[in-house]
C-alpha cells in the first residue's frame, strides 16, 4: 500500500534547512521524499501547514520491561503518543535478557525498580517480542540485571570464573544483535562490580563495536557512594569514572541523563561540559542524554539516613536520636540545595492515595505537622518504600544550555507506573522540548535532528531517525502551531501530534490514537 504525505514541511533527521515538501511510503518503506511528489498513491494525506519528521527516538527508555505483559498497551501509548517510534532500552544496567531462566533472583533482576515476568536470554527475547511490540525496541544487555541473575545481590567481587560466564550473556546478546550494554553505579548489584569486571564488561561491548551508557555513581554534588571529603565534587567524580571505563576498554560511551540534583549542583555545569569537550577533542566517543523538565522520579528515603533506619523504635524516639535525625537531614538538605518543597508524592500505599501529588509543606499543612514530622510519617506509612518526584535537577537556564549543545540528546527515562501519580516525562517529553525549542529561537530542525537523526548515528540504529528513501516508514506527524502540554497533569495527553507511523503502519491518524503491535526488535548490524 502506498501512502502520500503531501505539502508539509518536511524535516528530515539531518539537521539541515526545512523545505515545502512531500513524503510517499509503500508498505513499511520510504520510497520517495521531495517537492511536488507524482505518484498513484492509495491513500493521500494532507499535511499543509504542519511538520513531518523521521519517527522520534527516545534515547534512553526502560519499555523491554513491559512487553510481555498482558496489559502492555498501556505502558507504550503514551509514548507513541508523544511522537515517539522506537526505544533505546536495557539502561541503567537493567534488561529484562541475558538471564538464566532458572535463576532463584528472578524478583531482583529488574533491580527492585522493574519487574521480569520470565526472565531468559537474548535469542529467547527476541523469539517472544517479535509481533508483539506497540514501538521499536532498540535492545542494550544491562549488567546489573546479568550479575543478579547470577548471584542476586551478593556484594562479594566476581572471581575470573565468574566474570566469564558474565561475559558469555554478554556474547550472545552482541552476536543476536544488541546494540551495546548498560552499567548502573547507583543501583544494586551493579554497585558491587569491581574495576576488573566492569572494565571486561566494557571491554566485551567493544569487541561488537557496542555501545556501552553509563548511570554514574553520583548526579549530585555529594553522595554516599564516595567519600564525603573529597577533591572534586561526586558529580565529576561519577564522569570521570566512566571517561576511564570508556579509555580502559576502547567502547562508544553514552553518559546516561546528565541532570545537576540539587541548587548546590547547578553550578558545575560548566565543569562537566568541560570534560565532555576535552575528551572529544582528544577523539574520544562520548556524549550525553538529557530531560526537558527540572525534575524527575526518586524513593521517598532520598534524604533518610541509613544509621536511623537502623535503630529500633524506642531508640529513634529518644530526644538525642531525634536531634540528631533533624540536623543529619537538614545538613543532607542544604549540602544538595533541596528543600522540603521540592519533594511531590508520587505514591505511599494502596491506603493512603490521598497524599499524591502533594509536597511535604502541602501534607503537612493539611495535617498541622512540622515538615519533618510530615516526612518521617510518610516514611513511616509507606514502609520506606514510597517515591516522590524530586525537583532542582535543572534550572530553564541548564536545560537551554543542553538543549542547545551539540553533544545531547533526548530522552524520557519514565514509565508509566501502575500506581500513584505518572512521571510527566512518560506522557509529555518531547512535545515539551519541541515548545521550549520554538519559545527559544532554538531551531527546530536542531531539535528534530537530536530526537532522530543524531540519536540514530549514536547508536548506529540501521534504516531509522532519516527521511530517506530506502529508510524504515517511521514517520511522526506534528502540528507546532497548536502542540499543547500541560505541566499540572503529568498524564495529560500532548496536542499537536497528528500522525505517527510505525514501520508503515498507521498508530496515530489524524490525532487520534489507533494502536496496533507494530513495533520490531531492531537488531545491529
Amino acid at each position: 500500500m502506498k501512502t502520500l504525505f503531501k505539502g508539509g514541511t518536511v524535516y528530515d533527521g539531518t539537521g539541515g534547512r526545512a523545505f515545502t515538501g512531500d513524503v510517499l511510503i509503500e508498505d513499511d518503506i520510504i520510497l520517495e521524499v521531495g517537492t511536488d511528489i507524482k505518484a498513484d498513491a492509495d491513500k493521500v494525506i494532507d499535511i499543509s501547514g504542519k511538520q513531518i519528521c523521521p519517527g522520534l527516538i527516545d534515547a534512553h527508555s526502560h519499555n523491554d520491561f513491559f512487553y510481555d505483559r498482558e496489559d502492555a498497551e498501556k505502558y507504550y501509548r503514551p509514548f507513541i503518543e508523544q511522537g515517539i517510534t522506537t526505544q533505546i532500552t536495557g539502561n541503567c544496567s537493567f534488561s529484562p535478557f541475558g538471564i538464566d531462566p532458572d535463576t532463584p533472583y528472578r524478583e531482583k533482576v529488574g533491580g527492585g525498580l522493574f519487574d521480569a515476568k520470565a526472565p531468559c536470554s537474548f535469542a529467547e527475547f527476541k523469539k517472544r517480542a517479535e509481533g508483539n511490540l506497540f514501538v521499536n525496541i532498540v535492545p542494550l544487555i544491562g549488567q546489573g540485571s546479568v550479575r543478579a541473575g547470577m548471584t542476586g545481590y551478593d556484594p562479594a567481587p566476581y572471581t575470573p570464573e565468574q566474570i566469564e560466564k558474565e561475559l558469555s550473556y554478554v556474547r550472545e546478546a552482541m552476536e543476536g544483535g544488541a546494540f551495546g550494554g548498560s552499567l548502573g553505579f547507583m543501583y544494586e548489584p551493579d554497585r558491587y562490580a569491581q574495576k576488573d569486571e566492569i572494565y571486561a564488561f566494557a571491554r566485551e561491548i567493544a569487541k561488537y563495536d557496542g555501545i556501552v551508557t553509563v548511570h554514574p555513581r553520583a548526579c549530585s554534588i555529594v553522595s554516599a557512594d564516595y567519600p564525603l571529603l573529597t577533591k572534586k565534587s561526586h558529580l565529576e567524580m561519577g564522569l570521570d569514572e566512566a571517561v576511564e571505563i570508556m579509555h580502559n576498554s576502547g567502547c562508544r560511551l553514552e553518559y546516561s541523563h546528565l541532570i545537576f540534583t540539587g541548587q548546590r549542583s547547578w553550578k558545575l555545569l560548566d565543569k562537566m561540559l568541560t570534560t565532555f569537550y576535552r575528551e572529544r577533542a582528544k577523539g574520544s566517543p562520548i556524549a550525553y542524554d538529557n530531560y526537558a523538565f527540572h525534575y524527575g522520579a526518586s524513593v521517598i528515603t532520598v534524604v533518610f539516613p541509613e544509621w536511623y533506619a537502623q535503630l529500633s523504635r524506642e531508640e529513634a524516639a529518644k530526644p538525642v536520636n531525634r536531634r540528631k535525625l533533624e540536623l543529619t537531614i537538614l545538613m543532607y538538605r542544604k549540602v544538595l540545595g533541596i528543600d522540603w518543597d521540592d519533594m511531590v508524592v508520587a505514591y505511599i500505599s494502596d491506603d493512603h492515595p490521598e497524599y499524591e501529588g502533594k509536597t511535604i509543606p502541602q501534607c503537612a499543612a493539611e495535617e498541622g505537622l512540622s515538615n519533618l514530622d510530615m516526612y518521617l510519617k510518610l516514611v513511616d506509612l509507606s514502609d520506606r518504600a514510597g517515591s516522590i518526584y524530586l525537583g532542582k535537577y535543572y534550572n530553564e537556564y541548564i536545560v537551554r544550555r543542553l538543549m542547545n549543545d551539540e553533544l545531547s540528546v533526548f530522552m524520557t527515562d519514565a514509565w508509566v507506573v501502575d500506581k500513584g501519580l505518572q512521571n510527566i516525562a512518560a506522557f509529555q517529553t518531547f512535545p515539551q522540548f519541541f515548545l521550549l525549542a520554538k519559545r527559544d529561537g532554538i531551531p527546530i530542525q536542531k531539535i528534530v535532528r537530536k530526537m532522530t537523526g543524531l540519536t540514530a548515528d549514536r547508536f548506529r540504529i540501521p534504516q531509522r531517525g532519516y527521511l530517506r528513501p530506502g529508510y524504515k516508514a517511521d514517520i511522526t506527524v506534528i502540528d507546532l502551531d497548536h502542540m499543547k502540554v500541560n505541566e499540572e497533569k503529568p498524564d495529560f495527553r500532548p496536542e499537536g501530534i497528528d500522525h505517527v507511523y510505525i514501520n508503515g503502519h498507521p498508530v496515530i491518524e489524524n490525532g487520534e490514537y489507533l494502536g496496533g503491535r507494530s513495533g520490531a526488535v531492531v537488531l545491529k548490524k
